[in-house]
Formats: C-alpha cells, sequence, structure tokens
C-alpha cells in the first residue's frame, strides 16, 4: 500500500516520540556479507584528544530568534557525538568551522555506539562495547559503567563488533533499554540505573541498531537490521511482538542491502523508516500495519530524524542494491509531499537537527562514522533552507549524533 505519510490525529494514541528521537541512531549496517546467524530471533506472543578551543559564550539570540521560556526551552547549542573509532563520547559545537569542533570529551568505554539523554537528571547513557556508560553531563565525566548480562569476551572495534548498540532511555530515567549484540543472537536488556542491574533480557532480531521509546515508557522498538524487523517490547510483561517490514523483500538474506536501519518516532507514534531513497515506510506498532511515501533520492539511507517543524531529514549513502545514486541528504515535508534532495560529497551514517545560534537557521548535522568503507573524521552540516553545506572535524569516527539536551538536576 502505498500513500503519501501525513501526520495523524493526535487524539488517536497518546504522544509518542521525543526520547526515541534523540536516541535514534545506533548504527545501521548493510554489509552483503556479515558474520553471525542467519536471521532474526521471533520472540514470545503472537582515541584522538579534544579540541582546547574554548566554549563560546551564550548570547542574546538574533532579530528573529525566540527566547526560551519555561514552557519553550532553547533549542540545545551542543551535540553528542560517539567516537567509534575510539573510546570517547565528543561534546561538539558545530559552529566552530576551523581545527577540531569539539569543545570537551568524555571517556566512556571502548567503541561506544549509541547515546540517550535523559535531560532532567543530567546523564547520557551510552551503549560501548563492555556495558552502559553513565556519563554525568555538568561534570563531564563518566560515574559507571554497567555491564551487559553476556558482556563479549574480547573487545573489537567496528560495524560487527559485540556488544552495545542500540539505546534509549525510559521518560523517568530509571531505567535503560539497550541491545545487545550477541554474535548469533541479539537481546534487549533492560537495566535498573539505581541498582545497575539487568531485569530482563528480551529476545529481538538480530543486530538491532537503533533502540527507541514511547513517552509513556510503556513500550520500547528495536530496529533490527539484519532480520528486516522491529520487534516491540512491553516493559511491564517483557513480551515481545515481532512486525516483519521488508517493502522491498527479503531475497539476499543477510546480503541485502535493502534493510531498515534507523527509525524516527512521530508525534503521533508512527515509526519512520526510510529505505533506499526510494520509500519512506509509516508503521504504526499497534497493529503492525504500515504504509509507504515514494521518495526520489535514490541513495541507501542509514540515518533519520524528525525536524522540529515536522519535516523528514534522512541519510543517504549512494549506489547499493537497488539504490543507484550518489550520496545526498532528503528532506521531506510529509504535509504537501514535497521533497529536497541535497546532494553530498562523503558518505554518512547518523543525522540530528541543530539551529545555529548565531544566525537561527535551522540545520541538520550528519555524522560521518558510515559503517562501511568511506567513514571519516568529521560531519556535514546542512541548512534546511537554504540547502547550504560545511564540514566540521570530529576526532575518532564520530557515528551517532544526538543533541545535547541539558535539564536542572535533582
Amino acid at each position: 500500500m502505498t500513500t503519501p505519510w501525513r501526520p495523524r490525529d493526535p487524539r488517536r494514541r497518546a504522544l509518542v516520540g521525543g526520547v526515541g528521537l534523540a536516541v535514534a541512531a545506533l548504527l545501521a549496517a548493510c554489509s552483503p556479507a556479515s558474520p553471525g546467524g542467519p536471521g532474526g530471533t521471533s520472540t514470545a506472543s503472537a582515541a584522538p584528544r579534544a579540541s582546547t578551543a574554548p566554549v563560546p559564550e551564550a548570547s542574546a539570540p538574533p532579530e528573529g530568534v525566540p527566547e526560551a521560556d519555561a514552557g519553550h526551552p532553547a533549542a540545545p547549542r551542543l551535540l553528542l557525538a560517539t567516537e567509534a573509532g575510539s573510546d570517547g563520547l565528543a561534546i561538539v559545537d558545530p559552529s566552530i568551522r576551523e581545527g577540531s569542533a569539539v569543545v570537551d570529551r568524555v571517556v566512556v568505554g571502548p567503541a561506544p555506539w549509541g547515546v540517550a539523554v535523559h535531560a532532567a537528571s543530567g546523564r547520557a547513557f551510552v551503549s560501548t562495547a563492555q556495558g552502559v556508560a553513565v556519563v554525568d553531563l555538568a561534570a563531564r565525566e563518566r560515574i559507571d559503567l554497567i555491564p551487559y548480562r553476556d558482556a563479549p569476551l574480547d573487545v573489537r572495534f567496528g560495524e560487527y563488533r559485540r556488544g552495545g548498540m542500540g539505546i534509549a532511555v525510559s521518560p523517568d530515567g530509571a531505567r535503560v533499554h539497550v541491545a545487545v549484540h550477541r554474535g548469533d543472537s541479539s537481546t534487549l536488556e533492560t537495566i535498573d540505573v539505581a541498582t545497575r542491574e539487568v531485569v530482563a533480557s528480551t529476545p529481538v532480531g538480530l543486530r538491532p541498531f537503533d533502540v527507541l521509546v514511547s513517552a509513556d515508557g510503556a513500550h520500547v522498538y528495536t530496529v533490527d537490521h539484519d532480520s528486516f524487523t522491529v520487534h516491540v517490547v512491553d516493559t511491564t510483561t517483557f513480551e515481545a511482538r515481532r512486525i516483519d517490514v521488508a517493502p522491498f523483500g527479503t531475497e539476499g538474506g543477510l546480503a541485502s542491502w535493502e534493510k531498515p536501519h534507523y527509525a524516527a518516532l512521530t508525534p503521533d507514534g508512527d515509526l519512520l523508516l526510510p529505505y533506499q531513497g526510494l520509500t519512506l515506510v509509516s508503521l504504526d506498532p499497534d497493529d503492525g500495519t504500515w504504509t509507504s511515501t515514494p521518495l526520489t533520492a535514490n541513495s541507501h539511507q542509514h540515518g533519520v530524524a524528525l525536524v522540529p517543524d515536522g519535516r523528514v531529514v534522512a541519510v543517504g549513502n549512494g549506489s547499493f542494491g537497488t539504490a543507484t545514486g550518489d550520496p545526498n541528504v532528503t528532506i521531506l515535508d510529509p504535509a504537501t509531499g514535497a521533497e529536497a534532495v541535497v546532494p553530498l560529497d562523503r558518505r554518512h551514517e547518523t543525522v540530528t537537527t541543530w539551529t545555529d545560534p548565531a544566525t537561527g537557521a535551522l540545520q541538520a548535522v550528519l555524522s560521518g562514522g558510515y559503517t562501511q568503507a568511506q567513514s571519516w573524521d568529521g560531519a556535514t552540516v546542512v541548512d534546511l533552507t537554504t540547502h547550504d553545506t560545511y564540514e566540521i572535524s570530529i576526532p575518532g569516527r564520530p557515528q551517532v549524533v544526538v543533541p545535547l539536551q541539558e535539564g536542572p538536576l535533582p
């Protein structure tokens, strides 16, 4: 079924979004050859040093840019990026165009993959190869490393390394949900932050690069790359429901390029998954049905994010499988169906949005830590109005990039 995606009536379901979108990062991988098991698991029930450049002082917003108030906090000025080729969590100022854009760095552990932020508690949670690193954002230091129930025996780097992948934090900050790749299977481990205990380990699909959580914390969603699936996990019973999402079929199995990578959660609770720059799937995780919107980017897509104004941004990495175009970024307005495709010179992995504090311009920031060949130490900043671009430097192969959402400490 192919119909243009439109925002649904928000009364249909309790608001879902925020946290999952901020996390939406966790590596997508799409190699035609993957070590590990042959498919997904059907589940129960139907070190480079950081730049020493100073952090710019906060300034009054330019004319036309509204100041923050209690109901509408200012847009994050800094970003967090996992250094997948190293052991750090980089704090990035995308406005720094000369030298490194990294203004601070926290050592979190080897091969960090995804990062989830809980602004109210001032904590970030990073999925490393060894465990979940807990970062105090105010102190800029790691304060804990919570081991996985089934941690890998050795530490490796790269797309196929075992350990934590997608990660999300519950709205109240009490639990962290992290996908753990075990080689021939994967699980979603739910960790009680206070006790440091893994309270549940739920089988999901193979290599879940993305994990998202509903705004009420009732469900967690895993995007399972190698099994062409999304799993919906109930956070009370920890039962999981499998949804097959393969708009181009599953022919080729592990060698296929037409697999899901990342997702973005809409305010009315749909999961948006881009495929190959040819279609954007809108999945209703409640009943497993989905519709699709045709795309024209024609580029193998990884990261996806929602823009505050409702547009969708997706990263394209070039010609793979059914996609025959070059690297680009697509900007889709679901309200009108209008799509802008901006060509790029390099490949990228994930994407988030950022507002330039000097001009108020809304930007997309695309991380250079592509999981296949041609990853690079930086990010591309794209103006979502003019489509102008520039690159910034981030050492350590930045893989997942999210806003540094800061809030008061309890």
